[in-house]
């Protein structure tokens, strides 16, 4: 979609004084002829993302249409790395950027429920449900940022794909085995990509947990949470997704784009990818395009439960001033009006942050512009979240998910089975120890304390094992 396309879904009209302050100023002169004092320059805030270009357009939208209305405040943007340039006053981050700018030391964020509260200005989202992910909310569930880029993993399908192939693009693809029946079909048609995945550790292990009401972290009531994702459905998960890739039904590209890049340009039937992928499938407009949850283990007791929303946030920086940080809320209050946040969500495919979105993706009045989002909120709400399927500080981790995908990698090729694969990825991840506190150094006259041995390092706690599941289904022949 073009700027010009893009800019035209924040345009609504706008009543403004300009015409009578003219004059007021003009009938002012005549009585006084001494030279008006100009105004003063409004107060710029700057906003640092890396966003996509479609998406980066939207947001340029947005801001221009803010500072418009603002007149004293003006909102610019900054394409970039935030490292790379002084502290901005508001950046969009995600993945690695987020954990780097998160790192240990002096915090380098303002929350923002403070920013709002100290501003005077109210924040206007739902409270960010349990599904969410964790760093972007504080112990007592208020934001800390703001999360403008979420999305969960859905199925997408090609449905032009699918009818040129013979089969039905309205077949029922609710369970793992129905979608395995599906790919076999396609490879028999002479498909050389049946399905991918846009974010293999996202998708097979965090969602696929929740899905199926598994912990992929154990929380102590004490002490750092732990990884548990080596139980026996993720193996049981893992292994099937081995089978379908040696089968040739599942294909796994170097990265997300380029799998999303792939099934956009028609060369793969089916892609489990992130919610917000529907925008940009839908503007290369190459084929028709459905949507679909995704699918579930149909042997596992209570499934499907739901799934996680993950994805890029705004953050406020710290040590700006108070007067900076009043531009700051009144642009996060324009952001959160009902126009808006309808036009981001038709413009980049992301999840709704207030009551105004949800109801928009209900409306029929939109047509199809948001069924990504209609799919979207019903799998993450498809049940209540359990402590189990809820989010945790390890979910959307950048360097667990890192380490996930490596270990996947090790399955893909051949090199590990999936239980090993697991195992390693819990022992990578653990998280790292606390350094011991310094011993006061002794008395005079006394001896010191001889140092304790150095205890043996433990091996990764093991995951306890669900209650056991059906038979894995028996991996696909290869089809030629």
């Amino acid at each position: 979609m073009s700027k010009p396309a893009v800019a035209s879904l924040f345009r609504y009209t706008v009543l403004t004084g300009a015409v009578i302050a003219l004059l007021a100023g003009g009938t002012a002169a005549a009585r006084q002829p001494a030279e008006a004092k100009a105004p003063p320059a409004p107060r710029e805030v700057k906003l640092v993302h890396k966003l996509d270009a479609e998406r980066a357009d939207a947001l340029q939208a947005l801001a221009e249409r803010f500072n418009e209305s603002a007149r004293d405040v003006r909102v610019a943007l900054v394409k970039g790395d935030w490292s790379e340039t002084d502290l901005p006053h508001m950046l969009i981050l995600e993945g690695q950027d987020t954990a780097r700018f998160l790192a240990a030391g002096a915090p380098r964020f303002k929350p923002l429920h403070t920013t709002m509260r100290e501003a005077g200005v109210p924040l206007r989202t739902v409270k960010p449900p349990a599904v969410v992910s964790r760093h972007k909310v504080d112990a007592q569930g208020r934001l800390v940022a703001l999360p403008v880029g979420m999305s969960t993993p859905v199925l997408f399908v090609n449905r032009s794909a699918m009818r040129a192939s013979g089969l039905d693009p309205d077949r029922p693809i609710t369970t793992w085995l129905q979608l395995q029946e599906t790919l076999g079909d396609l490879i028999d048609k002479g498909a050389t990509c049946p399905y991918t995945v846009a974010q293999p550790g996202r998708v097979m292990i965090e969602n696929v947990s929740a899905w199926h009401n598994q912990p992929v972290a154990q929380k102590p009531q004490r002490g750092p949470e732990t990884p548990r994702f080596n139980g026996m459905l993720q193996v049981k998960h893992v292994a099937m997704m081995a089978s379908w890739h040696r089968a040739n039904y599942l294909r796994i590209f170097d990265s997300e784009r380029e799998a999303e890049q792939r099934f956009a340009a028609g060369e793969c039937a089916l892609i489990a990818a992130p919610s917000s992928s529907w925008a940009n499938f839908r503007r290369a407009g190459r084929f028709e395009l459905g949507i679909a949850p995704l699918p579930y283990h149909d042997d596992v007791p209570g499934a499907p439960q739901n799934t996680l929303a993950d994805g890029a946030a705004l953050w406020v920086a710290a040590g700006k001033r108070p007067a900076d940080y009043k531009a700051v809320a009144r642009f996060v209050e324009f952001f959160l009006q009902p126009e808006n946040q309808v036009a981001w969500q038709r413009a980049t495919g992301y999840l709704p942050l207030n009551r105004a979105g949800l109801l928009a993706a209900e409306s029929e009045i939109l047509g199809d512009d948001l069924e990504n989002v209609r799919v979207a909120v019903a799998q993450l709400t498809n049940k209540v979240p359990t402590p189990n399927s809820s989010a945790s500080l390890l979910t959307g981790d950048a360097r667990i998910l890192a380490i996930l995908d490596e270990e996947l990698k090790g399955v893909w090729s051949d090199a590990k089975p999936a239980k090993q694969a697991l195992d390693d990825a819990v022992l990578r991840a653990q998280p790292p120890a606390a350094p011991a506190p310094a011993a006061a150094p002794p008395r005079a006259g006394t001896q010191a304390a001889k140092p304790p041995a150095p205890a043996a390092k433990a091996p990764a706690p093991a995951a306890k094992a669900p209650a056991p599941a059906a038979k894995a289904p028996t991996p696909p022949a290869k089809r030629n």
